[in-house]
């Protein structure tokens, strides 16, 4: 009804630049000839969350994944090289297993978080990502989530290290190599660390499922998501 007095007032308005201006203040969540752009990004971020980042929260869905695999940070690769030294090679191997279970651990509790997040993006969002590049949506999905979603996302990390054992496995790592005679001590915050690349690799993976759904009809799999990526395609 709201909309129906508004149109009727536009109608009466004696210049353009009124009847611009009453229409910039109609809803715009349908988009472009009915099409709800806006609910289409969503969908294609939903599907990127739901069929790939979930992949993520398998056993080695981030040890087995060399796209996405967590490795040592730089200044513990001297860790590692000094361990396997030693014939502590399985040690080595362990601590490298262990920082990508706190990921995987991690990725089961903090999915939500970045489900919630795609409810922000706007209708004027929607359509400059829409016409951008095969990964404009992941882009700003990230850009405009990475810093709330690093302070949700640190702590899970942190609590999976415990539940994975990582924090024991790695005091023990630390402590041999710090006890090697002449090498420079290490302390390295890893719940930072892992944090980001657990971060990065959730990124990753939805930007698979964006490029599939902009480039592959058949990934295309609801009528909303073919209405909205046809308008695409017309436009390249």
């Amino acid at each position: 009804m709201k909309k129906v007095l508004i149109l009727m007032v536009a109608v009466s308005l004696s210049s353009c630049a009124e009847m611009q201006q009453v229409m910039n203040q109609l809803p715009q969540t349908q988009g472009i000839n009915g099409i709800d752009i806006a609910g289409g990004l969503k969908e294609a971020l939903n599907n990127g969350i739901s069929k790939q980042v979930t992949k993520l929260t398998a056993t080695d869905g981030f040890y087995r994944n060399e796209a996405v695999k967590i490795l040592l940070p730089e200044e513990l690769r001297k860790v590692d090289a000094g361990l396997r030294k030693l014939g502590l090679s399985s040690l080595a191997d362990e601590g490298l297993k262990v920082l990508n279970r706190a990921a995987e651990d991690a990725v089961k509790e903090a999915t939500p978080i970045f489900v919630d997040a795609v409810r922000n993006m706007t209708f004027m969002d929607a359509k400059t990502i829409l016409m951008g590049s095969q990964n404009s949506a992941t882009n700003y999905l990230q850009n405009s989530t990475s810093t709330a979603l690093y302070g949700k996302f640190s702590p899970v990390i942190k609590n999976s290290f415990t539940k994975v054992g990582a924090d024991k496995v790695w005091s023990n790592i630390i402590n041999k190599y710090n006890s090697i005679p002449l090498v420079n001590k290490v302390n390295p915050d890893l719940t930072d660390y892992v944090t980001n690349q657990a971060m990065n690799g959730v990124f990753k993976m939805v930007a698979v499922e964006e490029k599939n759904i902009r480039t592959n009809i058949n990934s295309r799999t609801s009528v909303l998501l073919q209405k909205v990526f046809a308008m695409q395609d017309s436009n390249r």
